[in-house]
């Protein structure tokens, strides 16, 4: 009988485990912004917030397809959309709309500022707000036959400067294949006392592309890449499935603030740029610094670690997708929204139905963690995960907002075309957020 009721027991404890295991506990509350009218024509890229005055939240995304034309009340004309809200995030007023891709917000000395590129690939743009988003300058060019790449990524200040990371492609031979293997990350310095609406105002760093910085072909130990495709040729996985060769994109930009840390410079003139890693592989980011140098110039190479081997690659959870980096000056800490897998070792062939590319490309689980020095990181939470997996909740920004962080995803719901090609914007708070760390 003792063992009966033992064995009774022990059955009892699993059961209320697994059950346990089953339900997520979300840190934030989420909220559709927007939805598109038609998902299967019409698609959601890009979204990007900032805090601005008075507790006002100011938010961007783009719309692709024929809804570009048909907003009701429509101020402007282009993708880019600009709302604002002054309840929280409870409700969102349109403004006005931009023909800017891949655009960020942010802000300085109490101006709002919009910064993308011409169309696919175009040059820079930057337009501002004076009156906290409620109406906005006409664009100015930055720079003149550039190719540019980017995505909403964070923008810090230092000073009377600010600082950001766009991709540059001054290669552009791998013409019909995603050329991350190209991709530049540049880091941008703006002199916010000269102007950001004018071109003198900025510095680009010198360019560095993955293809000339890293021979793909000598690495080893590490599974990268994870498929087999090197510069400059791409490989089919199954139909309509390519790898392109492994680069680098979407990029962060921090500082290193703690004289303990190995890459810690004292004189404050080095920024370590995060990327995504595109490698076929997970959790890990892609790395490189900038140094600015006495001539005002700023040179871009890789880390070193003290065994005086190259760093490229460092740990990150869901480095593999597009993620934001924020750093909290009251924590401390360095605060990380990405994208978690959750299955990236299934055979190509054996994907979920509705995975869009490669095993690495899971969307749908959005998470945070923090971390005191970009290397070791802790979970805070599940942020949100969409009800298929087609229906994402990825390429998301995020802002301190007082004591909440304040986050924008590009998402979709069961309507969604697929994983890549959301059809909502969605809002999420995650309150008290400090009191997430342990």
């Amino acid at each position: 009988m003792r063992t009966v009721r033992h064995t009774i027991f022990f059955l009892t404890c699993l059961l209320l485990i697994s059950s346990s295991q089953a339900e997520v506990s979300f840190i934030a509350n989420e909220s559709v912004v927007y939805r598109c009218q038609s998902p299967q024509e019409n698609c959601l890229y890009n979204p990007t917030i900032v805090a601005g005055r008075n507790n006002r939240l100011i938010i961007g995304f783009e719309i692709s397809g024929p809804e570009t034309s048909d907003l009701v009340n429509k101020i402007g004309s282009g993708k880019n959309r600009i709302y604002v809200s002054d309840d929280d995030g409870a409700s969102w007023q349109y403004r006005t709309n931009f023909e800017m891709m891949q655009e960020r917000l942010f802000a300085a000395d109490g101006v709002i500022y919009l910064i993308g590129h011409v169309g696919h690939r175009g040059d820079l743009l930057i337009i501002q707000s004076r009156d906290n988003g409620d109406t906005w300058s006409a664009p100015v060019q930055l720079t003149t036959g550039q190719l540019w790449h980017s995505s909403a990524h964070n923008v810090i200040r230092k000073g009377r400067y600010v600082y950001m990371v766009m991709e540059r492609n001054d290669v552009n031979e791998m013409k019909k294949t995603w050329d991350v293997s190209e991709m530049t990350p540049a880091l941008m310095r703006g002199d916010i006392s000269r102007g950001l609406m004018s071109p003198e105002a900025w510095t680009f760093a010198d360019p560095l592309p993955f293809c000339q910085a890293v021979e793909d072909k000598d690495m080893e130990y590490f599974g990268v890449p994870f498929f087999d495709a090197y510069y400059p040729k791409k490989t089919l996985l199954k139909p309509h499935c390519g790898f392109p060769p492994v680069g680098w994109l979407e990029s962060n930009v921090v500082q290193i603030s703690d004289p303990k840390h190995y890459w810690y410079d004292p004189n404050g003139k080095t920024f370590h740029i995060f990327s995504r890693a595109h490698t076929g592989r997970t959790n890990l980011a892609a790395m490189l610094k900038a140094v600015e140098q006495p001539d005002g110039t700023i040179k871009t190479m890789l880390e070193t670690a003290p065994s005086g081997k190259k760093l490229v690659y460092v740990p990150l959870p869901g480095g593999q997708m597009k993620f934001y980096v924020l750093y909290d000056e009251t924590s401390k800490m360095y605060w990380l929204l990405s994208t978690q897998s959750t299955d990236s070792m299934t055979r190509v062939e054996m994907l979920p139905e509705g995975r869009y590319g490669a095993p690495d490309n899971e969307r749908r689980r959005l998470q945070l963690h923090f971390s005191r020095n970009m290397v070791d990181w802790c979970f805070a939470g599940m942020v949100a995960i969409g009800p298929s997996e087609k229906s994402s909740r990825h390429y998301a920004s995020m802002e301190i907002d007082d004591d909440d962080l304040v986050i924008l995803s590009r998402s979709g719901d069961l309507n969604a075309r697929d994983a890549h090609n959301g059809n909502i914007i969605t809002f999420h708070r995650v309150k008290n957020f400090r009191n997430l760390i342990y």
